[in-house]
């Protein structure tokens, strides 16, 4: 039961991510859900929210480990250097909200 939960919860919270948290290229936004990223993002993070070990230092370093493919494999790119600094900090927020509820 506890792993349907966990399971429902990492769906909820990659569909936030999605929706809301986007890379910028050449000034377009290309959400995370768009570039399917956003699962990954989630399971990454939901561990945080289970131990209350959120912080901006710790979401840096799992963007800094999800690597992006860019032309066709050619080229990998942490997902950090795509995501505009507001980006983050909208992150770190949907975080904090999400984990009150």
């Amino acid at each position: 039961m506890a792993n349907y939960k966990t399971t429902q919860a990492v769906e909820s919270l990659a569909a936030e991510i999605g929706e809301n948290i986007y890379i910028d290229v050449a000034k377009w936004h290309l959400y995370l859900s768009d570039a399917h990223l956003h699962t990954i993002v989630a399971e990454k993070v939901y561990p945080l929210l289970e131990n209350d070990q959120i912080s901006e230092d710790a979401i840096t370093d799992i963007l800094r480990q999800i690597p992006v493919s860019l032309g066709g494999g050619k080229k990998e790119v942490p997902l950090l250097e795509l995501l505009p600094m507001q980006c983050q900090m909208n992150l770190l927020d949907l975080l904090e909200e999400f984990q009150k509820r």
